[in-house]
């Protein structure tokens, strides 16, 4: 017997401030319950997970990212896919992390500000038993190949 093997994630990436303007608008007038419904939505039409992100200057993004997640948690048709939790900002991925009850993929971590801080914020992801996107940077920045 054989066993099929996805090739292919399906990520909604629409409850991204930086990446959709009616999310972005919607986080920022606290409309949570229409934004919770894009997540919603995503799920229904078959993403497999859902990356959210608050990174925006005008917005405190771990508050945000707190209180979307929370709100997530308490919708079983939306938590029921693992969560990605995507920020520039370390304090805003823990604070993620904390939130989520299911499996939580971490986007992402590097070595752009070094080996110890990355090793520190891996053992922490491990600690919550969630998975990274380990981007190819370095303190040189970004890979060549």
């Amino acid at each position: 017997m054989t066993q099929k093997i996805a090739v292919f994630t399906n990520v909604g990436e629409r409850t991204n401030v930086t990446g959709s303007a009616m999310f972005k608008r919607l986080i920022m007038e606290e409309d949570y319950e229409s934004a919770l419904n894009v997540a919603r939505e995503q799920v229904e039409n078959g993403a497999q997970v859902i990356d959210i992100n608050m990174d925006e200057a005008m917005l405190d993004s771990k508050a945000a990212m707190v209180k979307f997640l929370n709100l997530i948690a308490s919708e079983p048709d939306i938590s029921r896919v693992p969560i990605m939790v995507d920020s520039s900002k370390w304090e805003v991925i823990e604070a993620g992390l904390k939130c989520i009850q299911g499996k939580a993929i971490v986007n992402s971590i590097s070595l752009k500000e070094g080996e110890e801080p990355f090793i520190r914020q891996a053992k922490i992801i491990k600690r919550f038993g969630a998975a990274a996107v380990v981007m190819a940077f370095d303190t040189d920045g970004q890979a060549d190949t």
